[in-house]
């Protein structure tokens, strides 16, 4: 009598994660702990926005944890410059500040997720197979941040706004995440000028960020 054939159990390739992170001590830590959580890999490091944007085509991970504050690029322009690189790819966003401006910034940006460096490993864990599949994980105060934001444009009246058709181009792209370098670009126009008309959109929209101009202009209220 032939024993029964017994499937082989195949294993699932583990979760390739790359960490953006310029300070070494917590790189090596958060490497660790990636590391630590099973069915994720830390296949890479990078330690700038520079570095990012060279090594992450490459290598093609499934996620990719981004610090905000980082030399010369920051994590937000990074973030977008990847964007356009590769639109599937999932950034989560990980900082130690709440600031609401620069998790508006970062959304923006294109960031599928947004998390406090305090974040556990239970709740990272959980935020990157969130991410994966289809999710927009955050962690609680960065959620309810986002919410009230959204009930204080809500609750504020409807403007007749009446934007220049240039100051339209420059509202657009910074609606996409871009840098007022990359405005400047895409518009072949000065960083200076650039700087202008924001101010000008600031005033005629009556906000004080990048962060509201764009909630304003996303949600109708311009």
């Amino acid at each position: 009598m032939k024993s029964p054939v017994i499937p082989a159990i195949v294993a699932r390739p583990a979760v390739k994660v790359v960490l953006v992170e310029d300070k070494p001590g917590v790189r090596e830590s958060w490497v660790k702990l990636i590391n630590s959580l099973p069915g994720f890999s830390c296949v890479q490091t990078c330690a700038s926005g520079e570095d990012a944007l060279r090594v992450i085509p490459s290598v093609n991970p499934d996620v990719v944890l981004m610090d905000i504050f980082l030399p010369r690029m920051s994590g937000i322009e990074c973030t977008a410059r990847l964007k356009l690189q590769l639109p599937k790819i999932q950034i989560l966003i990980l900082t130690a500040v709440e600031d609401d401006e620069l998790v508006f910034m970062a959304l923006e940006a294109g960031a599928d997720g947004y998390l406090l460096k305090r974040t556990t490993p239970e709740d990272l864990k959980a935020a990157m197979l969130d991410v994966l599949g289809g999710g927009a994980p955050m962690t609680s105060e960065i959620a309810r941040r986002v919410v009230e934001s959204f009930r204080r444009a809500a609750k504020q009246p409807k403007l007749d706004v009446r934007l220049s058709a240039r100051e339209e181009e420059v509202l657009i792209l910074l609606s996409k995440g871009y840098s007022n370098k990359e405005i400047a670009h895409q518009l072949a126009i000065g960083a200076e000028t650039v700087g202008s008309h924001l101010k000008h959109i600031y005033e005629k929209m009556h906000v004080r960020s990048r962060a509201e101009a764009v909630a304003r202009y996303m949600t109708g209220k311009a």
